[in-house]
C-alpha cells in the first residue's frame, strides 16, 4: 500500500472554518427573506419560463428559536462541467449537514455529471467514501460531465429517475450552464407535481459566475494562486536569464478575471484584458503595437526580457477577429457535411479563404498559417470556435516579431527578441484547494443543505462577506432565475445565466489601470510562491485580491 504524503494526510485532517451561524444546531437555523432579486433584462419572458421560482426573495440564514422538524432525506448530488478545486468539500459539507439534520439521511452521487441522472447511474456516498476526499482537489469522487439537460426527453428521464430513487432533493454543482440545468429541472419537477427541491452551487475557475450576492465562484482562488506561482517562477527566471520574453496564456474564455487576479499577484509587464480591448475597439494591429512598444521601451533600458499575460478568450474580443470567426462559423455551418470531408490544413484553409468577404479575407491571409488552420478546425457542439485550442500567445509572438523587425529597420528598436510561450489551464483545476476554497466550498455544501431543508427550490447557494474571516461570512441563497437572461442559440431564444465580465468601471480594474504603466517598465515582479496551508491567517486564508478590492471601500 502506498503511504500518503505528509501534506496529503494533513489536508485530510484539516477542519474547514465556517460561518458562525453554522455553529448553531442545524435545526435552529432558518431563512430570512430579504430583497426580491429580479433579472436585469428579459423579465417577462423569464417570468413565463420559470413561474415557480420567479419573483422569490433572496434569503439569509439566521438563528431560529423554533427548531425545525426533520425527517430522513434522500438527496442526489451532481458535479457538472470542468473540475474546480473544492468540489469534494462541497459534497463533504452537504453530507455532514444532512447527517446533522437526520442521521438516517442518504446522499447519492450521480456518476459522470448530469448524464448520471439521465441514465440513472449513481453510488451511495458513505462516510468512508466522503472522508477519503475531504479537502482534496479534483472531481474524481463521482466524476463530472458537460451534458446539458434541455430536451423534453432528458427532462423526462431525469424526472423518472429522481422519482424512482425517491429523491427529496438534488444539488447541482457547476457553472452557468450547469445552474441553468438546475433551474430547468426545478421548474420541470414542479410542473410534474413532484416536491423535489433542486438547488445549485456556483463553480467555475473562470470567476465569471458572480454578482452582488454571489461574490465569487469556487475554484477561482486556488486556480489563480496556482497560475500565479507558475508565473512568478517564470518572472524570476526571466529576470535571472535576462534573455526571453514569456507570453503566457491563461484560462478564461468569456472573461478576464483570471488574468486580472494573476496580474495583481505577479505584476507582469503587459496584461491584456479582453473586455477593455473590446470596449476600446482595439484591432489586432494595435494590440501588437502595445506589446512591441513595451518591448522596445524595456530594450532601451537594456532589459530584453519580460512577461505578457494573454486571456484565453482574447481572440473573440478583438472586433475584427470576432467578425472573422463569425464569418467562418457561418461558412462551416452552411457547408455542412461537405466541409467535414476536407482534411485539416491546406484544404480547409483554402476552402474558407475562398468563401470569405474581402475584409475578412485580408485579415485571414495576414495571420500565421498555423493560426489560420486552427480557426478552421471543428466547432464545439454549440457551433463555437474552440478558443482553448487556438494558440493566441503564438499568434501574438509571431506578429510582434514582425512588428519589431519593421521598427528595427526604422531605427525605432534596438534589442534582441527571443521568446517562450506557455498555456496554463489544466494545472489549476484539480490542485489541493487553498484554505479559502476549502472553507468556502464546505460552507457552500452546508448552505445547500439548509436550502433543501427549507424547500427553497430553484435557488443557488450564495455566501456573502467573503473578504472577511470565515466566521463572519453570511450564508443564504438567491433564485437562479435572477441571474438569467435570454440568448439566441441555435435559432431560438434560450434562458441562460449571464456571464459576469470584468467591469472596467470597477475597483479592481481601476487599480490595475493605475499601476500597469509602472509595471510595464519595472522588473520588480512579485513572486507569490506556492499555496500556503499552515501559518498566519493573513497568508494562509487570504481571499482573492480582486475580491478584496471589490468588497473594501
Amino acid at each position: 500500500m502506498i503511504e500518503l504524503s505528509p501534506l496529503h494526510a494533513a489536508r485530510y485532517a484539516y477542519v474547514p472554518k465556517v460561518p458562525e451561524i453554522f455553529l448553531e444546531s442545524i435545526v435552529n437555523i432558518e431563512p430570512r427573506a430579504t430583497a426580491v432579486v429580479e433579472p436585469k433584462k428579459d423579465r417577462e419572458a423569464l417570468k413565463n419560463a420559470f413561474p415557480a421560482s420567479y419573483g422569490k426573495p433572496a434569503v439569509q440564514f439566521v438563528a431560529s428559536q423554533k427548531p425545525l422538524k426533520t425527517n430522513p432525506l434522500t438527496v442526489g448530488v451532481i458535479l457538472s462541467g470542468g473540475p474546480a478545486a473544492g468540489g469534494h468539500n462541497v459534497i463533504a459539507g452537504l453530507f455532514d449537514a444532512l447527517k446533522k439534520a437526520h442521521p438516517h439521511s442518504t446522499l447519492l452521487g450521480f456518476k459522470g455529471g448530469p448524464s448520471g441522472l439521465i441514465d440513472g447511474k449513481y453510488i451511495e456516498l458513505s462516510s468512508e467514501i466522503v472522508d477519503r476526499y475531504r479537502n482534496t482537489g479534483g472531481f474524481d469522487m463521482i466524476g463530472s460531465g458537460r451534458t446539458k439537460i434541455e430536451t423534453q426527453e432528458q427532462l423526462e428521464k431525469s424526472f423518472e429517475n429522481a422519482k424512482k430513487l425517491a429523491l427529496d432533493a438534488l444539488v447541482v454543482v457547476g457553472g452557468d450552464d450547469s445552474n441553468t440545468n438546475a433551474a430547468m429541472l426545478s421548474e420541470y419537477f414542479r410542473q410534474r407535481g413532484a416536491a423535489i427541491t433542486v438547488v445549485g452551487v456556483p463553480k467555475t475557475i473562470d470567476g465569471d459566475l458572480k454578482n452582488e450576492w454571489i461574490e465569487s465562484s469556487f475554484g477561482f482562488d486556488t486556480a489563480t494562486k496556482v497560475y500565479a506561482e507558475l508565473i512568478g517562477n517564470i518572472c524570476r527566471d526571466a529576470a535571472s536569464g535576462r534573455k526571453y520574453w514569456h507570453f503566457i496564456k491563461l484560462m478564461g474564455r468569456s472573461a478576464s478575471h483570471i488574468a486580472l487576479e494573476c496580474a495583481f499577484l505577479t505584476r507582469p509587464n503587459v496584461t491584456l484584458i479582453s473586455e477593455e480591448i473590446e470596449a476600446k475597439q482595439m484591432s489586432l494591429s494595435s494590440i501588437v503595437d502595445l506589446i512591441a512598444g513595451t518591448i522596445a521601451a524595456r530594450a532601451a533600458k537594456g532589459e530584453n526580457f519580460g512577461i505578457v499575460i494573454v486571456p484565453e478568450g482574447l481572440i473573440e474580443f478583438i472586433p475584427e477577429m470576432k467578425l472573422l470567426i463569425a464569418e467562418i462559423n457561418d461558412i462551416i455551418a452552411a457547408a455542412g457535411a461537405s466541409y467535414e470531408t476536407l482534411s485539416r490544413g491546406e484544404a480547409q484553409r483554402s476552402f474558407i479563404a475562398s468563401h470569405l468577404g474581402p475584409t475578412s479575407a485580408t485579415l485571414f491571409s495576414s495571420l500565421p498559417e498555423a493560426i489560420q488552420a486552427q480557426l478552421c478546425w471543428d466547432r464545439d457542439p454549440h457551433g463555437n470556435v474552440q478558443v482553448s485550442r487556438i494558440e493566441t500567445e503564438k499568434l501574438l509572438v509571431e506578429m510582434t516579431a514582425r512588428r519589431l523587425r519593421k521598427m528595427a529597420d526604422k531605427g525605432e528598436y534596438k534589442g534582441k527578441f527571443d521568446y517562450q510561450t506557455h498555456f496554463f489551464g489544466y494545472e489549476g483545476r484539480c490542485a489541493f484547494p487553498s484554505n479559502f476554497d476549502a472553507d468556502y466550498c464546505y460552507s457552500l455544501g452546508y448552505d445547500a443543505c439548509l436550502l433543501i431543508l427549507h424547500g427553497l427550490s430553484g435557488y443557488i447557494a450564495a455566501i456573502r462577506n467573503l473578504a472577511a474571516p470565515a466566521k463572519d461570512w453570511l450564508p443564504g441563497g438567491i433564485p437562479i432565475v435572477s441571474l438569467m437572461n435570454l440568448e439566441h442559440r441555435h435559432g431560438k431564444d434560450k434562458p441562460v445565466i449571464k456571464k459576469a465580465l470584468v467591469e472596467l468601471e470597477g475597483k479592481p480594474f481601476k487599480a490595475f489601470s493605475e499601476a500597469r504603466e509602472a509595471w510595464a517598465l519595472s522588473s520588480d515582479y512579485r513572486i507569490p510562491g506556492s499555496i500556503q496551508y499552515f501559518g498566519p491567517p493573513a497568508i494562509t486564508d487570504m481571499p482573492p485580491i480582486t475580491l478584496q478590492l471589490e468588497r473594501h471601500s
